[in-house]
Formats: C-alpha cells, sequence, structure tokens
C-alpha cells in the first residue's frame, strides 16, 4: 500500500509522490522564539518527526527544513501590535537577540528530550533579510505589492483580479472578508485594501530589529519569512509543507498568496500538511484560565493544571495515540494513562531478546508440525506487517499503536507458553521482534527513559552495606563494594558511619 497524506489545499488524501524522486523536501513552520516552548508546540515537531523517520525508512532522502521566527512576528494578524521578540526583551531588559538565543537553545533541549530528530537545516528569519527583500521586489516587479509611507503590503484585491485565489487554502471568501473586517484596524490608512498585508514595515524610531532596505529601514512581515526561508532551501516547488491548524490562514494563506506572485509562481508546496489544536481539560490553552502549560513546566512538574510531572516520552505517547488530524484533550487521567501504555511497549522491548533466544532452543524441526509452523508463522507475520500499513494511511499513529499492541499481546502470549513459542519458526519470532522494535523505537520513536533516581538507588545500596556490616555478612559486605567500585563509587566506614565518594582510579 504507497502511502498516502491528507492535502489540506485539495481537501482530499493523496498517494505521496515526490517532485523529484527519491528526495523529499519537506517544511515545518517552527516557533516564534520569545517564550517557552508549550505543549502545543511540540504537536507539530512530533508529528513532522514521525513522518521524517517513516519517508526515510521507505528510502527517500529528505531533507527537513524548520525555520525560527526571530523577527517580525507582530501581536495581530492585522499588522498591528508589537514584535513579539520586542515586547519580550524590553520587559525582560534585554537585546532581542539575547531573548531569542535563549529560547532557541530552550526550544531545542525540549525537543531533543522529546526524540525529535533535528532538522536538516534550521533557518533564522534574521539570517534571511537579503533573500526576504529580494522576494518583495519580485512581487512588487509582477505589480502585485505596494509601498507606503515605508511599509511594503501584499495587493491582495488585485492579486484576485489577476485571476489567482486568495483563500483557496483555508476555505475563506475574499468578499466575506472583506465584510468582517473593521475600518478602523490599525495601519488601514496605509493600506489600499484591509485585507493586504504587510510585507516589510516601516521601523519606529525606538524599534531595535531593523535592516536597510530599498523603502527605508525596517524589517520583514510574518508571513514573508517562511515562503523566502522555504523557496531558498527547497526551491520554488517542493513536497510538504506543516504546520498548526491555526497557521493555515492568514499565515500559510499568505505565504501561497507570495510564493504565486513571486517571479516563479506556484503554491509552494504540493501538499499542506496541518496537525490539529489542543485542549488542556476540555479548554484551550490560556494563560488568562491558568491552565497554560510549558514543556518544561509539564517535565519539571509546575504546572498548576496538572497534579505531576510527565515524562517526555508519556507527552510524545500521548499524542501519537491521537490522529494527526484530529483534536487532543490532555488532562491528568490521559497522561496517566499514556504512561501506562508507554511503559508496556518498553517492557515488550525488553523481552525480545530472550524470547529470540529461547525459540532457537525450544523448536525441534524433526517433531515439530509443518502445517501448525506454517499457520503461527503468517498469524504472527500478519500482525506484524499492520502497523506499517495504518502509517501507510494518512500517517495514523493510533492505529498503528493499537496494531502494536496487538503485535505484543501475541508476543506476550507466546513467551508465557514455551510449548506454544516452540511451534513458530525463529525466522517468523525474529521478523516479528524486528518489526516490532522498528516501529516502537525508529518510527514511533519512543525509547526508554530510566524511571529510577540514581540517588535513591545509591542510598539503598548503603542501606543494604550497612546491614550487611551489622550481620557480619563480611561476603555481602564485599560483593557490595565491589559492585559499587565497579560503577566508579567507593565506600569509606567512618567514626559517624558510612560515606561514599567518586573513584580516583
Amino acid at each position: 500500500m504507497p502511502l498516502t497524506l491528507y492535502n489540506t489545499l485539495t481537501r482530499r488524501k493523496e498517494i505521496f509522490e515526490p517532485l523529484h524522486p527519491p528526495l523529499v523536501g519537506l517544511y515545518l513552520c517552527g516557533p516564534t522564539v520569545y517564550n517557552d516552548a508549550h505543549l502545543g508546540n511540540a504537536r507539530g515537531p512530533i508529528v513532522f518527526d514521525v513522518l521524517t523517520r517513516y519517508l526515510r525508512h521507505l528510502g527517500h532522502q529528505v531533507r527537513y527544513v524548520r525555520n525560527i521566527t526571530d523577527v517580525g512576528h507582530l501581536q495581530g494578524d492585522s499588522d498591528d501590535g508589537e514584535d513579539k521578540l520586542l515586547r519580550a526583551a524590553r520587559a525582560q531588559k534585554l537585546e532581542p537577540m539575547q531573548v531569542a538565543q535563549h529560547y532557541t537553545v530552550r526550544y531545542r533541549e525540549a525537543l531533543t528530550a522529546l526524540n525529535c530528530l533535528p532538522p536538516d537545516i534550521e533557518p533564522q528569519a534574521s539570517g534571511h533579510i537579503t533573500e526576504q527583500i529580494t522576494l518583495i521586489e519580485e512581487i512588487m516587479a509582477r505589480g502585485l505589492a505596494y509601498e507606503s509611507q515605508g511599509s511594503v503590503y501584499f495587493d491582495v484585491p488585485k492579486y484576485q483580479a489577476e485571476g489567482l485565489s486568495y483563500g483557496r487554502l483555508s476555505g475563506r471568501v475574499v468578499e466575506e472578508l472583506l465584510a468582517g473586517t473593521r475600518a478602523e484596524l490599525a495601519g488601514q490608512d496605509e493600506k489600499r485594501s484591509p485585507l493586504d498585508f504587510a510585507l516589510w514595515k516601516k521601523a519606529a524610531p525606538q524599534h531595535l530589529m531593523r535592516w536597510p532596505s530599498p523603502w527605508g529601514e525596517g524589517f520583514p512581515g510574518w508571513h514573508l519569512e517562511c515562503s523566502a526561508m522555504s523557496r531558498k532551501y527547497l526551491g520554488a516547488s517542493f513536497d510538504i509543507h506543516g504546520g498548526g491548524l491555526d497557521l493555515m490562514f492568514p499565515h500559510h494563506e499568505c505565504e501561497i498568496a507570495q510564493n504565486e506572485a513571486s517571479a516563479t509562481p506556484g503554491p509552494g508546496a504540493r501538499v499542506w500538511l496541518h496537525n490539529n489544536m489542543l485542549t488542556v481539560n476540555g479548554q484551550k490553552m490560556s494563560k488568562s484560565v491558568g491552565n497554560f502549560i510549558t514543556l518544561s513546566e509539564m517535565f519539571q512538574g509546575r504546572a498548576s493544571a496538572l497534579s505531576q510531572a510527565y515524562s517526555p516520552m508519556t507527552l510524545r505517547f500521548f499524542f501519537l495515540q491521537a490522529h494527526y488530524r484530529s483534536p487532543v484533550d490532555l488532562s491528568d487521567e490521559a497522561l496517566q494513562a499514556a504512561g501506562k501504555g508507554y511503559r508496556k511497549l518498553m517492557n515488550g522491548l525488553r523481552l525480545l531478546d530472550k524470547m529470540v533466544a529461547s525459540s532457537q532452543l525450544l523448536v525441534d524441526s524433526e517433531t515439530s508440525a509443518n502445517q501448525q509452523l506454517t499457520t503461527n508463522d503468517e498469524q504472527l507475520t500478519t500482525l506484524a506487517k499492520k502497523p506499517l500499513e495504518f502509517l501507510d494511511d494518512d500517517l495514523n499513529t493510533p492505529r498503528a499503536v493499537a496494531a502494536v499492541f496487538d503485535l505484543l499481546k501475541r508476543l506476550n502470549s507466546l513467551a508465557a507458553s514455551p510449548a506454544a513459542l516452540a511451534e513458530v519458526s525463529p525466522e517468523a519470532l525474529a521478523e516479528a521482534a524486528a518489526a516490532y522494535r522498528l516501529v516502537v523505537t525508529e518510527l514511533l520513536g519512543l525509547r526508554e527513559e530510566p524511571r529510577a533516581q540514581p540517588e535513591a538507588l545509591l542510598a539503598l545500596a548503603l542501606s543494604f552495606y550497612q546491614e550487611a556490616k551489622t550481620e557480619r555478612a563480611y561476603d555481602r559486605v564485599d560483593q557490595i563494594r565491589a559492585a559499587l567500585k565497579s560503577q566508579g563509587i567507593v565506600l569509606k566506614d567512618t567514626k559517624t558511619g558510612v560515606e561514599w565518594a567518586y573513584s580516583e582510579e
């Protein structure tokens, strides 16, 4: 079964065929780095991480680009308000690039904890001003943008008049959008139409982030950045562009308009893929509601909306249990269930090597019934193939996860019955074990997280040591000393008790 993906642009599932096989170009809208990443910021990277892993498994050579927005993202979608990064810098009395660097590092650390593969290219908007100016000049040369008081705006009505369709990605109708706009929108005096959006904004005297341009000192519009960077690293036409559903309009809609209005017209990506939104305890995540949760708060147990800390792999598995196009509600109950499911899969990994080794010893080719072997082998092989079939179906991770649990259930039943295990060929069992590992670790990207705390284990070992000394069980004393020394820990008996130190050998 070929891989199919739901294309927001066409509103249907389509067989995925790369434009230039085996190469695949992927672009994901990254964060605006003015604050710590929140839970919603993790869903898109996890979805695209699984997609990237699966495409590579299928033999494609993937170039994965995920940007960093460090300038130009204003508070309002209508080109009003402060730059989000500038506002954070002012509040913290820092240089904007200090803020950007700090939160970029924090974002990368959080995604590493979530076991998301790093992108092949991670361009920053502030490092691509030249490309953005060039793109503006191309759009102006086609008469689809205009300068106004030092700023440059995209001319949506003129774009429409040329037979192009603003709103085709999101399903918006220009006439309805115009009817819903307010005449008093900020900056309206600069625009010819309320729908026009900024490609370049003139910098106010107090604005810290500014660059020279043919229209004066200013900074690029948020929508322009992704068009310029995706085109630079993936070309005017590439395979897949992704992001959250909240970015479909106006951000991605404006990207398509800019791409179509450039010197090399086209929508940019052939497939536009959007992940759905996250709610917390049934409500939209919001600071005013008190349920806004950053990734670091969740991992450290500092989120007031949750009763405890949850590990990165628990959160990753929680997201994988829902289809990327479905909304998902996060709660203590859902996360606790996800933690249990994740640990079951990890226990399955621990079981595999033992089972494969046991099957080699138990199988007796002379006494096994060939028909029975064939039946059992086919059953195990069928279960092992199911997860990939579901991933082929628009990256259906919840059904793939369910199929992995079906396979694990069968493996557990075999492990509990040596007689049943003997009726499965070593080749079939090894194939099923390899498929299990492939899906769980390589494709779903789940990895083992130690649950034990080293300090607690050391304290336990010291208590056993003291107990052995009290009982004068010197053989156990020597065993504990040797075991700890093998881990780089030496014990010292003092007048006040037992102390430990790192071995200096």
